[in-house]
């Protein structure tokens, strides 16, 4: 299944696809969501986290296709619908109400450690095997989301 010019075996690779595909239904999630603060937002900080938030779901769109392009590199088929992303994710949807810019800023916040985990295990798992296309992705997203991090806890 694997593609020829990968050193791995699809075995070895199996639970690399597996937690990629996890991420990818992750970053599906968080990209829906952040649309929904994007559209839902209210309060003082209305302008910037606006913006800010746009800014958020056009990086999900790129990392979504990124991470969803990998898994086919490792001769894996990514998902691909909603249903099997929330059937996987382990970030949550929000219901489309208005939302405060502090409340969103948790909401952010708790969200992107939870990516930044994510991030940290699939890199050691991809390292454990060699991987080290899925490796330099992964510490991609890791210094992006601790730079976001940063940022969001400097707003509070």
């Amino acid at each position: 299944m694997n593609a020829s010019y990968m050193k791995q075996s699809s075995s070895e690779l199996q639970p690399l696809a597996e937690a990629l595909n996890g991420y990818l239904a992750d970053i599906g999630v968080m990209d829906i969501k952040l649309h929904n603060l994007h559209w839902n937002v209210e309060g003082r900080n209305f302008f910037a986290l606006h913006e800010k938030l746009e800014e958020f779901y056009e990086i999900t769109h790129e990392i979504l296709d990124d991470v969803a392009e990998r898994v086919l590199t490792i001769g894996f088929r990514p998902l691909a619908s909603l249903k099997d992303f929330i059937a996987k994710a382990g970030i949550t949807e929000l219901p489309s109400e208005a939302v405060d810019g502090d409340r969103i800023l948790d909401i952010l916040v708790e969200d992107f450690i939870y990516l930044l985990g994510k991030s940290r295990e699939i890199l050691e798992l991809a390292d454990s095997i060699g991987d080290q296309g899925s490796v330099d992705l992964m510490a991609g997203y890791i210094a992006q989301f601790e730079k976001t991090l940063w940022m969001l806890n400097a707003t509070r």
